[in-house]
């Protein structure tokens, strides 16, 4: 499998780190440590030193009650960061649901819009069709000020996989590709902790929908009640669950810890490797 962007086909025969650049003053975790044009940037630098295969760059907080950022907010935050981002040689997701930021992103080189919204906001599919750009689209109810209000699920798995299901319909009518499409369960996104937790258990059946999986776990607030740590002291428990998503067929992994989440994947691949047979891997070998 393999996921088309713009300017990169990334190959999943192993899976990928996407590290988290938040040019913000109020995401739950790192708000602030970021939020102007020079740490930002540092911060893209730091990250692709530690291995990051993919940047993402936001601007505005999904955090639940996070006050809304209007668009031309949003793109000063990031215009900078992204312009020396795609200078450095790896893909660079921009992560916003707005279409006018879609648009100026893409402008500025993006290889991949990170849509919470997946797509559904009047003109985002219009503002990706043609662009040749990758789209990530990701499971959510309302807004983040009000999606856990709506968390209420007969069937969490079969539910997420209808709405991904539809959406990546919607994208190919619209003219995206299938290779260009990657899906995004929403982990803590109009879900309470028993929703995330059997939604990863279930985790596998989405993969049957066809498209490369890309998960967020890291730091987040379900973690913290399962281990009653606070959101500084999360990283044993997020990479407890992106190697739980791994297994269960996630391509993409996206974190705010990139070096410790790819110790955890070498090794994590490094005993998926030894359970092959002696010739299987002098085949991969070659």
């Amino acid at each position: 499998m393999h996921w088309q962007t713009r300017r990169f086909r990334l190959d999943l025969s192993r899976p990928l780190v996407m590290g988290i650049v938040n040019v913000t003053p109020d995401s739950f975790s790192d708000g602030g440590r970021h939020d102007d044009r020079r740490a930002a940037i540092a911060h893209c630098e730091r990250l692709l030193a530690e291995g990051a295969d993919i940047l993402d760059i936001g601007g505005e907080s999904t955090r639940p009650g996070a006050p809304r950022v209007d668009a031309d907010g949003e793109w000063a935050r990031i215009a900078d960061v992204l312009t020396a981002a795609v200078t450095m040689g790896v893909p660079v997701s921009v992560d916003t649901y707005k279409p006018e930021v879609m648009r100026r992103a893409l402008d500025a080189g993006a290889d991949v819009i990170n849509d919470v919204q997946a797509l559904q906001l009047p003109g985002a599919l219009a503002a990706v069709a043609g662009s040749g750009a990758g789209v990530c689209l990701m499971h959510m109810r309302g807004e983040p000020a009000s999606m856990m209000d709506l968390a209420v699920y007969d069937d969490v798995v079969a539910e997420v996989e209808g709405f991904l299901a539809q959406r990546a319909q919607a994208a190919q009518a619209a003219g995206l590709p299938a290779d260009c499409i990657a899906l995004d369960p929403g982990y803590g996104f109009a879900k309470t902790a028993e929703h995330n937790l059997c939604l990863l258990a279930g985790q596998q059946q989405l993969t049957a929908l066809g498209y490369p999986l890309l998960v967020g776990w890291s730091r987040k607030r379900t973690l913290g009640d399962i281990t009653g740590r606070p959101v500084g002291e999360r990283l044993p428990a997020s990479l407890a669950a992106a190697l739980r998503a791994v297994s269960a067929g996630a391509n993409v992994v996206r974190v705010h810890d990139v070096a410790a989440t790819v110790d955890a994947l070498k090794v994590w691949a490094a005993v998926d490797a030894a359970k092959m047979p002696p010739s299987a891997r002098e085949g991969s070998a070659r």
